[in-house]
């Protein structure tokens, strides 16, 4: 399961509608290699299911992930900072051993 934040609800949100994406465009949380800890987040806007997709659900926000990235999402939350120390969403993840400074690589 993945679980969303208030602030990166609302983000999502406020971004589907700034790009004028219809209701069914839905988030797409995967990993995949790369990065300086081997490892990366990727996040997108999806209108489409596949077959190997889990769908989760919170606070209004739809989250598709294929079930290899959610061997390593498994607990994860999506949040969103605004703040002086870095801006963006971020991924809370207990699985992560190890991340890099900028939190957009991570390794098991």
């Amino acid at each position: 399961m993945i679980q969303v934040t208030d602030e990166a609800a609302k983000r999502i949100i406020d971004l589907r509608e700034a790009e004028g994406r219809s209701d069914d465009q839905n988030v797409r949380v995967s990993v995949k290699g790369g990065g300086c800890s081997g490892l990366m987040y990727d996040l997108s806007f999806d209108a489409e299911t596949k077959d190997s997709d889990d769908i989760f659900e919170d606070k209004g926000v739809k989250i598709f992930v294929d079930k290899k990235s959610l061997l390593y999402l498994a607990g994860t939350t999506l949040d969103f900072s605004d703040g002086l120390n870095g801006k963006g969403f971020q991924f809370v993840n207990p699985n992560a051993n190890r991340t890099c400074g900028c939190g957009e690589s991570f390794s098991i």
